[in-house]
């Protein structure tokens, strides 16, 4: 599990986005960075400012992963034929716990990361405990009939803040999610807007 997860909170503040588009996020109380400096007026951002910015954003939004497993990721999206930014996106979304956390079957990334690091998540019936174990075409995941009544689940399912986007095929009444396909950047509902354009940017002159 990422060493971010109990300052997760910081990061919408740090961004200055409510970037999961959660109802008790602070940035809906207080619209400024964390820390005694946080109110202060903000210059306007240079071009690497704002590319760096969108990679943290992006990097965030999926529990905060380390330089290096997003560095990689986006390693093999170079090499993928077509737009490198819309294959980074495609790459995280088939992330298991990116999945997980499409599902409802969990409230948030973090706790999709943790979840599947427990050994609740089953892909094709063979039990899964890595989080960055990227999914296929196809694949189905589902819970472990011991994990289905928890009550984090059952809390998650109820979540009216996001739906499951279409490029999966969940049905609740039985835990279980299929994979459809890769999606494309304006398939995933994020809910504010990344640029990946700006993170390939990046990593062109850095």
């Amino acid at each position: 599990m990422t060493k971010r997860t109990s300052a997760k909170h910081k990061i919408d503040r740090r961004m200055g986005e409510n970037i999961w588009g959660r109802a008790k996020s602070p940035l809906n109380r207080r619209e400024y960075g964390p820390g005694q400096h946080g109110q202060r007026r903000k210059n306007k951002l240079s071009d690497f400012g704002t590319q760096l910015r969108a990679k943290q954003k992006l990097k965030g939004y999926y529990g905060d992963l380390t330089e290096k497993q997003f560095r990689k990721i986006f390693t093999e999206a170079e090499r993928v034929k077509g737009d490198t930014g819309a294959n980074l996106v495609g790459l995280l979304e088939r992330r298991l716990d990116a999945v997980v956390y499409r599902a409802k079957f969990v409230a948030t990334i973090f706790a999709a990361r943790q979840f599947v690091n427990h050994g609740h998540v089953q892909v094709n019936g063979k039990r899964v405990n890595i989080a960055s174990y990227r999914v296929n075409e196809g694949d189905v995941i589902s819970l472990r009939e011991r994990s289905r009544q928890l009550a984090i689940v059952l809390e998650a399912v109820q979540l009216i803040e996001r739906d499951v986007p279409d490029y999966m095929e969940v049905d609740h009444s039985k835990m279980t999610a299929t994979f459809v396909r890769q999606p494309g950047l304006g398939d995933v509902p994020y809910p504010v807007m990344m640029e990946p354009n700006l993170v390939v940017e990046f990593y062109a002159k850095n």
